[in-house]
């Protein structure tokens, strides 16, 4: 029997005194009063065990937030989207100001029955990762089958023709340089995209390609055309750009561009008006270009940023040329402004504090230098915050602003 229990029944049942059922069993008189009264209220229930559980959790979120992160998934799901807590987490800190863990936001989901549990994959310690240091260091390009759609008489859309979608993509930034519909990806397609990239863009370094008779024929032992070169490797010899090609059967080495199209199909399968024509599928891929490069945060970026912002921001590798005039020194470094508006950085091995204000207190920024020259950027938004020129004979490079608030 209950401790409980006993005290209960020697008051009650058997109207013994309070104080001295108290020190029969060795407990105050004020817990056993208080035992009586939630007796005589809860009755039997008195004697199980209460929850610790607090009253009141003040880390919680609030309801509204709560439903937001629901609606969140609901239509970024609908529309094709990335719906993972992560991009949940960037929309609600950018467009609703509301700040929530992925944790949580995970929490929430599950919840709600809203994820579905997977058998554990390959860890990601285990694959080999690289990824170009600044844009145009490496473009990949891929193609992809899409089908379109024949609408009926009656209503409904039955399978139309089989198309091919070939896109150009930046491997530092995951920008989409170029993304066009073709009934056929064919060798004089694949150079005349190139062209065009090239004329808005800028000549990369590099190019990275599967083995696709579009791309090389260094594979085409036996077929025709075989010990020469196509029209595209031609343009990249003659431009000094370095031509690289995935190993046969490994197409993770071009897993970026795959990562994209798998996240083009998806959109595209998600429009409640389907193509029936190259053009109409021309559309939807330039919607969803401006959408995947200037609205959409991109979970392998650094702090979720847009490919636009990186893009943009970063400085341009191109092609080399065999050699070097000058001995310059390029980095480019990830950082945060400290809660006294400021950043380090260190130059021969000296370090050196550089004054961005505090009013970019916790900001994440993108610092690009050029020898002494160094730029601060705001990794989510792109501005420039600072600009100087690093002068090796002052530990602190102020903002030449004066001390204090601004007014």
């Amino acid at each position: 029997m209950s401790l409980n229990r006993l005290l209960i029944t020697a008051v009650v049942i058997e109207n013994r005194p309070v104080h001295e059922v108290a020190a029969s069993y060795g407990v105050s008189q004020s817990w056993v009063y208080r035992l009586i009264a939630r007796y005589r209220t809860e009755g039997e229930a008195v004697f199980e065990p209460r929850s610790r559980r607090p009253a009141s959790n003040s880390n919680a979120i609030p309801a509204e937030t709560a439903d937001l992160i629901l609606e969140l998934r609901e239509k970024l799901t609908a529309t094709g989207l990335d719906a993972g807590p992560d991009t949940i987490r960037w929309h609600l800190e950018h467009h609703h100001s509301t700040t929530v863990s992925r944790a949580t936001i995970a929490r929430h989901l599950t919840r709600a029955g809203l994820v579905t549990p997977e058998p554990k994959k390959r860890p990601k310690s285990s694959y080999i990762r690289f990824q170009a240091a600044m844009p145009n260091e490496t473009w990949q390009a891929d193609f992809t089958h899409y089908r379109l759609t024949r609408p009926a008489l009656d209503g409904t859309d039955r399978p139309g023709a089989d198309t091919e979608i070939l896109t150009w993509l930046d491997d530092c930034s995951r920008y989409a340089l170029s993304v066009t519909a073709h009934h056929r990806v064919t060798g004089p397609i694949v150079l005349a995209t190139f062209r065009q990239t090239l004329a808005e863009h800028g000549i990369p370094a590099s190019t990275l390609t599967d083995n696709g008779m579009v791309f090389t024929t260094r594979l085409s032992q036996g077929k025709k055309g075989a010990g020469t070169r196509n029209g595209f490797e031609t343009e990249l010899r003659r431009l000094n750009v370095v031509q690289k090609n995935g190993r046969p059967n490994h197409p993770t080495t071009q897993g970026k561009v795959e990562r994209f199209q798998q996240t083009m199909k998806k959109w595209l399968r998600a429009q409640p008006e389907q193509p029936s024509t190259i053009d109409d599928l021309q559309a939807l891929l330039d919607a969803f270009v401006e959408e995947y490069n200037d609205h959409r945060p991109h979970r392998s970026l650094e702090h979720r940023a847009t490919p636009a912002t990186v893009y943009t921001t970063l400085p341009k590798a191109t092609p080399s040329t065999g050699d070097r005039d000058d001995d310059t020194h390029d980095r480019v470094r990830y950082d945060k402004v400290d809660k006294s508006g400021k950043i380090t950085w260190r130059y021969h091995g000296q370090m050196y504090s550089i004054g961005i204000g505090r009013t970019h207190t916790r900001t994440r920024v993108i610092v690009l230098a050029h020898d002494l020259e160094i730029r601060v950027i705001d990794a989510v938004t792109g501005e420039l915050l600072r600009e100087l020129v690093l002068d090796t004979s002052k530990r602190y490079q102020g903002t030449g602003r004066p001390p204090g608030p601004t007014r």
